[in-house]
């Protein structure tokens, strides 16, 4: 009798930041498979947040009392990763009919082009509005207050949301003085050729 072969499923994405969508995906997705490989994708297209290895720090942090997920970054095409690591099936959450539309095709083209196949899970409704970008929006425009957060993302995520938004906030502040300074020395300069 030949051994039963391990079914192993990919949860790709950026996850800049991960959320608690996310991580309901995750948590229901593990108990369909042997083995789930949570993928840390790079998008060309978007600057992240995040560096690659501090998502995949958050994520390994969140999954840590999961016996069954790995988390891992890669480069390059999902249905590569997913061929690379004896996985057959992409996990894919889905919050309403656009992310649907957007998926199928892509689906479609993993199947034909891999022969690797697409799970769909829909998110929970506390998650179907929640998104990394409207989480990333949120922050930026004062919004890093932990009770507000805390239906987002992780406790742990939205510490480091915070810190993220206060460093660059730090860095803007940063450069507003020395255009100011700059400013300065330039009118006294001014001044001076003026008087001559």
């Amino acid at each position: 009798m030949r051994p039963k072969r391990k079914k192993i499923a990919v949860f790709a994405g950026t996850f800049d930041p991960p959320t608690n969508g996310h991580l309901d995906i995750i948590r229901r997705a593990r108990l369909l498979f042997d083995e789930l490989i949570v993928a840390v994708g790079r998008n060309p297209e978007k600057a992240p947040c995040f560096s690659e290895a501090e998502r995949v720090q958050m994520l390994r942090e969140l999954t840590a009392n999961m016996d069954n997920v790995r988390v891992m970054s890669y480069p390059g095409l999902t249905m590569d990763f997913v061929r690379e690591h004896g996985a057959t099936v992409i996990i894919k959450g889905i919050r309403d009919s656009s992310d649907l539309g957007s998926e199928l095709q892509q689906a479609n083209v993993n199947q034909i082009a891999g022969a690797v196949e697409t799970v769909f899970l829909l998110s929970s409704d506390q998650h179907a509005m929640t998104s990394s970008a409207l989480i990333r929006q949120i922050v930026e425009f004062g919004g890093g207050n932990p009770e507000r957060l805390r239906r987002l993302v992780p406790p742990t995520v939205a510490r480091r949301l915070r810190r993220l938004v206060r460093r660059n906030h730090g860095r803007g502040n940063g450069s507003r003085r020395r255009r100011a300074r700059r400013s300065r020395v330039n009118g006294r300069r001014a001044r001076r050729v003026a008087r001559r």
